[in-house]
C-alpha cells in the first residue's frame, strides 16, 4: 500500500511536462487522490490533448508555458501550489544535433530546474520532486543493483545535466528553504511510451528475429503507473525531504526474459536468436552503435529497499499488467 495521500487538504501541486508520457499518468493519479494540479504544457494543441485525455476534471487547470530555460518566470503560476513536480526535460537522443548537447542539455535540465525551484522558493512553496535518471549512477550495475548510497558516475550529456541539477536542488534543501524528494527510474514503459520500447513493441509484433537470446543480463524497468503511485507517496510523507530514491517495478529481468514476456503480452511468439554477446558488441562497433547494444546487453538494475522501507512504498502494478496495459495501448492505437 502507498503512504496515505492529502485528500483532506485539496492542496494544489504545479506539475511541468504534464503532457508527457509520465506526465498524464501522475495528473490523472494525483487529481484521483485529491489534489488540485495545475498542468503546465508548451502549448495550446498540447492544452487540449491533456484536457480530453482526463476528461477535463474542474480540479484541472492547464496553463502554457512555452519555453522552459533559465529565463522562464514561473512565480505567477505558484499561486495556491503546496507542490512542484517537475518532469519536464530535454530527454536523451540517440541522435542528437544540438551543436553543443552538454550545453543544451544543462540550459533545459539544470538551469531551468535552478530557475524554477528559485521562483518556488520565492513564492512559499515547500515541497518539490525532481524526476531525475537512473543514469546519474552510471550505465552499469554490474553484477548488484544500484544503490542511493553508490557513488555518482553520471557518463553521458543528459545523465551529467540531471546530475548537476541534483546538486542544486540538494544544496536548497540543505539550506532549509525547500523539501526536495528525487526520484531516480530507470527505462519506463506504459501506454504511449515511445524510443526504444516502442520499438521494441515493434519488432516484437511484427515477428521479427532478435539476436539476443544468449545474453544473460540483469535490467529493471518501470511501468508509468507504478512511477506516478510513487510520486503521490513521495509528496504524502515528510521523511521523503532531502532524500534520493532508486524506484522501479521491483522485479529484474534479463533482456531475453523482457522480449518473451513482451511478446506474451501482445499474443505473439518471442523469436529470439542465440548470438554471442561479443558478436553483438562487435556488429554495434561495426554500425556505430555499440553504446546501444552495451545497454541491451548490460546491467541496468536497481535496489529499491530504500523507497520500500523508508516511504512504505510498494508498486502496486506487476512487470506483467503493466506489459498487458502498453500491449492493449499498442495494439489499439499503434499497429
Amino acid at each position: 500500500m502507498s503512504a496515505p495521500t492529502l485528500n483532506d487538504t485539496r492542496d494544489c501541486v504545479l506539475i511541468t511536462g504534464a503532457n508527457g508520457f509520465a506526465g498524464r499518468s501522475v495528473c490523472r493519479l494525483l487529481l484521483k487522490r485529491g489534489w488540485r494540479v495545475r498542468a503546465a504544457v508548451r502549448d495550446p494543441t498540447q492544452a487540449d490533448a491533456l484536457r480530453n485525455t482526463l476528461d477535463a476534471p474542474e480540479d484541472l487547470e492547464v496553463v502554457l508555458v512555452q519555453n522552459i530555460g533559465p529565463d522562464t518566470h514561473w512565480k505567477e503560476l505558484f499561486r495556491e501550489c503546496k507542490a512542484v513536480v517537475h518532469l519536464a526535460a530535454r530527454v536523451h537522443m540517440m541522435r542528437d544535433h544540438a551543436v553543443d548537447p552538454l550545453g543544451e542539455f544543462r540550459r533545459v535540465n539544470r538551469e531551468a530546474t535552478i530557475k524554477l525551484a528559485g521562483d518556488a522558493v520565492a513564492a512559499g512553496v515547500r515541497k518539490f520532486l525532481f524526476a531525475s535518471t537512473v543514469k546519474v549512477n552510471g550505465e552499469d550495475s554490474g553484477i548488484g543493483g544500484f544503490r542511493e548510497s553508490d557513488p555518482p558516475a553520471p557518463a553521458d550529456p543528459y545523465a551529467i545535466s540531471k546530475f548537476e541539477a541534483e546538486q542544486a536542488l540538494l544544496a536548497l534543501a540543505q539550506a532549509g528553504t525547500l523539501d526536495v524528494t528525487i526520484l531516480r527510474p530507470p527505462l519506463m514503459y506504459g501506454p504511449g511510451v515511445k524510443g526504444n520500447f516502442l520499438s521494441l513493441l515493434r519488432a516484437v509484433a511484427k515477428g521479427l528475429p532478435l539476436p539476443l537470446g544468449a545474453v544473460a543480463n540483469r535490467r529493471s524497468l518501470l511501468y508509468v503507473e507504478n512511477f506516478a503511485d510513487s510520486i503521490a507517496a513521495a509528496l504524502a510523507q515528510p521523511r521523503a525531504a532531502s532524500r534520493v530514491f532508486l524506484v522501479s517495478d521491483g522485479e529484474d529481468m534479463s533482456t531475453p526474459e523482457i522480449v518473451r514476456r513482451v511478446a506474451r503480452a501482445l499474443g505473439r511468439p518471442a523469436r529470439l536468436l542465440s548470438v554471442p554477446r561479443r558478436l553483438l558488441l562487435l556488429a554495434g562497433s561495426c554500425c556505430g552503435n555499440r553504446a546501444a547494444v552495451e545497454r541491451l546487453v548490460g546491467n541496468l538494475a536497481v535496489d529499491i529497499t530504500s523507497i520500500r522501507t523508508d516511504l512504505g512504498w510498494t508498486p502496486p502494478f506487476a512487470v506483467d499488467a503493466g506489459l498487458l496495459a502498453t500491449a492493449r495501448w499498442y495494439r489499439e492505437r499503434v499497429s
